[in-house]
């Protein structure tokens, strides 16, 4: 059963923290927990590194994909450790500012 840890809405968020509160979020979970983020723009930069520095662990699934709101839902599918750089953001639009 997937349960909904919480709803995050970035968009509240200072920039420099987004990514680091998500991750830290994701990395909390159990399997088959998840949690909801909602934001002001497509966050793919941050699929993305979900994708390089948790690749298998997560599923991504669109809640609603704009224009003025994204609404995302993240699960835990498998355990494994972080790849590659922390989880600090510098690929999206805040450019880690």
């Amino acid at each position: 059963m997937t349960i909904a840890a919480e709803l995050i809405d970035v968009r509240i968020v200072p920039p420099p923290r987004r990514h680091p509160l998500i991750f830290g979020t994701f990395d909390t979970l159990e399997l088959g927990e998840g949690f909801e983020i909602v934001n002001d723009h497509d966050p793919a930069p941050l699929r993305a590194q979900f994708e390089r520095t948790r690749p298998g662990q997560f599923v991504w699934r669109y809640l609603e994909t704009g224009p003025l709101r994204w609404h995302v839902r993240i699960d835990r599918v498998a355990s494994g450790p972080v790849v590659g750089a922390p989880s600090g953001c510098h690929a999206c639009s805040c450019h880690g500012a």
